[in-house]
């Protein structure tokens, strides 16, 4: 979501009986440590659900105000790469890397379940949803998502625990370490991913505000001091704050992981913003939401497994509960989907 300077409104609206209430996110957030002057606009968040427990299925209150536009900034057009940054002295999911371990090349290590999400994200019928836009000359996004390395991040000054909060200059910091020292490789079409344990305060508005981010900023990528603009996600530990900011604080998540389960629905969430508005210069509305903000908490048809948990999609033989995406139809209504 566009950061934008509003009063805190929380809608609520009427349901049916036999179906489950939707709260409008509450769209004010506090301001984010990042602040540039050339920056256009402000970090992009995905909003906390406000503290609702239930799952909200019904079509999405924030989709049903407004076309999306382009507005002529840059988009991830021929793919989207992905690095995950594990920051922990620990193994944050399940089968995740060792911690110190790293890989700029392949991904085979990584055996978590966000690991399996990204390595089947692309070419899903799911991700295929961002190629209804387009850059400048009209070329459609690919379907391509590309998880090309990770990095299970011990070795840099700052190894964040706790409740501790942590800056946007302190993760654009831990990236330059991390070029400087090898244990990434800089890519401008790469979104990396910062993924830490618990409670720790990526940006300092984690489960009281928001559940994740992106956004973007200078980093040193070599010893000599070269500096460029890296794509980043703030992807703190969701099931920290389970009511705020998953969708199993009271029912099975589907893969009986609830961390993982949970992170990869705001993963998904700051990956197809990314690709759509890297800049926050592309596409948005009239209110200032991104593509992933229109359906926001919406997950649509949604099935139940022999435990009881509730998915609406299958990605590399695994089941998932993840929030639609809007189509932006060419007759400029566009809908919230989970697959085109």
């Amino acid at each position: 979501m566009r950061k934008v300077a509003i009063l805190s409104v929380v809608v609520l609206l009427a349901a049916c009986a036999d179906t489950p209430s939707i709260v409008e996110p509450d769209r004010s957030i506090p301001s984010l440590s990042l602040s540039r002057a050339d920056a256009p606009g402000q970090p992009h968040v995905l909003r906390t659900k406000d503290g609702a427990n239930e799952l909200r299925f019904a079509s999405s209150p924030n989709g049903s105000k407004g076309t999306i536009r382009y507005h002529g900034g840059p988009v991830l057009t021929s793919a989207t790469n992905v690095v995950a940054i594990y920051w922990s002295a620990n193994t944050i999911y399940t089968g995740g890397p060792k911690p110190g371990s790293f890989n700029t090349s392949r991904t085979s290590g990584d055996g978590s379940l966000v690991g399996l999400f990204l390595r089947n994200l692309g070419g899903s019928p799911y991700f295929n949803i961002n190629s209804t836009y387009s850059d400048g000359t009209g070329r459609h996004i690919a379907n391509v998502v590309n998880y090309t390395g990770y990095w299970a991040n011990t070795q840099s000054p700052l190894l964040p625990s706790g409740t501790q909060t942590v800056s946007d200059q302190q993760m654009l910091d831990m990236l330059s370490y991390g070029f400087q020292h090898g244990y990434l490789v800089y890519d401008p079409h790469t979104l990396y991913a910062i993924l830490t344990e618990g409670p720790v305060n990526l940006g300092g508005g984690f489960g009281t505000s928001y559940c994740a981010y992106h956004w973007y900023g200078t980093v040193t990528t070599d010893n000599r001091g070269t500096q460029q603009t890296a794509l980043y996600a703030a992807m703190p530990d969701d099931y920290a704050y389970p009511s705020a900011c998953s969708m199993f604080a009271s029912t099975p998540s589907p893969n009986g992981d609830p961390h993982a389960d949970a992170v990869v629905n705001t993963l998904a969430h700051e990956t197809e913003e990314t690709t759509t508005d890297m800049f926050g210069t592309a596409w948005w509305d009239g209110r200032g939401y991104e593509n992933a903000d229109k359906c926001a908490w919406t997950f649509g048809a949604v099935s139940q497994s022999s435990g009881g948990a509730p998915y609406n999609m299958t990605l590399g033989g695994k089941n998932f509960l993840i929030q639609r995406n809007w189509v932006n139809a060419s007759s400029g209504s566009g809908y919230c989907a989970t697959s085109f």
